[in-house]
C-alpha cells in the first residue's frame, strides 16, 4: 500500500499549492520535486484563489506569519475546501505569540483541514489554547515517551474527531492518527532537528503525497512521514561516510528523497500500527 502511495507521487506528478513561510521556502519547493510533484509558491491574495483551481493540494505554513498573507491563506483554504483539494496545516510556532494561536484558531474555524501537522507542543496548542513551545521547537517536557504513548493517542484521535483531520505529531517517535486509527512510526535521526526546515520539508511531502491520494488521506499521510524519516537515515550514513556537516546533511536529505524507491522503502519502514485501535 505505501509503495503504491509513493509511486503514485511520481506518476500523477501533482501540483502542490504552497502558502508558506520564507525560511524554507526554496527547501519545501526542492524536496517537491524531489518526490517527483510539483511546487508553486503564491501568497498574493490577487491570485491565490486562481492558483489553488490549478493544483492538488494546498499546503499552509504558518512560520513567519504576517498579516498581509492571513487572509490570503483563508481564501485559498475556503477555495481548496470547495474543490474537494487535501489541506494541511502546518502551524509552525503556534503559542509563540497571540498572533500566531488567533490565526491558527481563525483558520481551523474557517478551513476544513485534511491534515495537521506539528510538534507535540505545537498540536496541544491547538487543541487545548496553551502549550509549552518553546519558539518553533517543542519542549521536551512534552515529548511523546513509552510512559504517555497511549495518552498522546487517546488525545491525537480526539483531535481528529473534533477537526476531521488526520495529526501529524513529529518528534522522536512521529505519531499519525485519525479518530479510529493510529500509526507510530520510528524512522529519522535526532540530526533533523539540526537543521532549519526538516519540519516545513515534511508537511511540504505530506502534501505531495496527499495530492497524488486524496482518498487515502491517513495513508498518505504515514507514507510521507516514513520517506522522510527514511530518507534522514540515509542522509545521516552519507554524512558520517563523508565526513560532512549539517548543511551537506539537507543537500543528502533532498537527494535521498529524490532517489527514494519502493525497496528503501518497504525494507526500512518502522511502521507500528492497526494495533492501536
Amino acid at each position: 500500500m505505501y509503495e503504491q502511495m509513493w509511486m503514485n507521487v511520481s506518476t500523477k506528478a501533482p501540483l502542490v499549492h504552497n502558502i508558506t513561510n520564507y525560511v524554507t521556502v526554496n527547501d519545501c519547493a526542492n524536496i517537491i520535486l524531489a518526490c517527483g510533484a510539483s511546487p508553486i509558491m503564491a501568497d498574493d491574495i490577487r491570485e491565490v484563489e486562481e492558483i489553488t483551481t490549478i493544483c492538488n493540494s494546498l499546503v499552509i505554513n504558518i512560520g513567519t506569519l504576517n498579516e498581509r498573507t492571513i487572509e490570503s491563506m483563508v481564501l485559498a483554504g475556503k477555495k481548496a475546501n470547495e474543490l474537494s483539494h487535501p489541506v494541511i496545516l502546518d502551524p509552525v510556532g503556534v503559542g509563540a505569540s497571540k498572533l500566531r494561536t488567533d490565526t491558527a484558531t481563525q483558520l481551523l474555524k474557517e478551513i476544513k483541514f485534511s491534515v495537521i501537522r506539528g510538534n507535540i507542543s505545537e498540536i496541544k496548542t491547538l487543541s487545548k489554547g496553551t502549550g509549552n513551545t518553546k519558539g518553533v521547537d517543542a519542549d521536551f517536557t512534552e515529548r511523546l515517551t513509552d510512559s504517555n504513548q497511549q495518552e498522546v493517542i487517546a488525545f491525537a484521535k480526539d483531535l481528529s474527531k473534533r477537526t476531521g483531520a488526520v495529526i501529524v505529531i513529529t518528534g522522536a517517535t512521529d505519531l499519525v492518527a485519525d479518530e479510529n486509527e493510529a500509526y507510530l512510526i520510528r524512522n529519522g535521526h535526532p540530526i533533523m532537528s539540526k537543521i532549519t526546515g526538516s519540519g516545513c520539508m515534511l508537511t511540504a511531502v505530506i502534501g505531495a503525497v496527499c495530492a497524488a491520494n486524496p482518498t487515502n488521506l491517513l495513508e498518505a499521510a504515514v507514507t510521507g512521514v516514513t520517506i522522510m524519516g527514511i530518507s534522514g537515515e540515509l542522509a545521516y550514513e552519507k554524512m558520517i561516510k563523508d565526513q560532512a556537516g549539517t548543511s551537506s546533511f539537507k543537500m543528502y536529505l533532498i537527494d535521498a528523497i529524490s532517489i527514494m524507491d519502493t525497496e528503501k522503502l518497504m525494507s526500512r519502514a518502522k511502521i507500528n500500527g492497526n494495533t492501536l485501535k
